[in-house]
């Protein structure tokens, strides 16, 4: 592996773990760590520091994931490096090395490293994310649903081997993420959309 390669990866991480909800609402004296869900992602932004910081959240979170991995395509766009520079960014949002390793569920970033690395595979898990929330109104369950259906739209759709790899290594992460949702889903108890609840 290239020197050059290592930094790549290195700064992908760096940029994933900017802590995009965390900054943003700092700026109005909240803490996402200290409020609702306690998640710094955009879903508890909005929801404890208001709409706007929530969607600015959300396009930062992406937009971090995006950039490394759009990098890495001009270097490399055959290589197995934008596939590892995307598995690189979102560590980095799930575990900060700014917030002693610890972060969000990396739902927006996967969106943004998707965007770029499978963005067939991507309308795919959109879909599949759009249809869970009509039927069942749970964000949570649509975004580990979204997540399964990555892997299997790269595979579907012809992505080479790396991505695919990527985007299962990357939805076994987000899923793990989710734990306490799983949990809330199997008792019964996890909150729907709209609801004021921590989700």
């Amino acid at each position: 592996m290239a020197a050059a390669d290592l930094l790549l990866l290195l700064i992908a991480y760096v940029l994933g773990s900017i802590p995009t909800g965390v900054l943003l609402s700092r700026a109005v004296g909240i803490d996402p760590r200290r409020a609702g869900s306690r998640n710094i992602g955009a879903t508890n932004v909005a929801r404890t520091a208001g709409r706007r910081l929530g969607a600015l959240t959300l396009l930062g979170d992406a937009l971090k994931g995006a950039l490394p991995v759009w990098i890495a395509h001009l270097v490399a766009p055959a290589s197995w490096l934008p596939a590892a520079v995307a598995v690189s960014a979102i560590a980095g949002h799930l575990w900060s090395c700014f917030l002693r390793f610890r972060g969000g569920k990396g739902v927006a970033t996967a969106l943004g490293v998707f965007t770029i690395l499978a963005p067939n595979a991507l309308v795919l898990a959109l879909v599949a994310f759009a249809v869970t929330v009509a039927a069942f109104r749970i964000v949570s369950l649509a975004s580990m649903v979204a997540a399964a259906v990555l892997p299997l739209g790269t595979m579907m759709l012809a992505a080479n081997r790396s991505v695919t790899i990527a985007a299962l290594l990357i939805a076994v992460a987000i899923i793990a993420k989710h734990r306490d949702n799983i949990a809330r889903l199997l008792a019964g108890t996890e909150p729907k959309f709209g609801d004021s609840s921590a989700a």
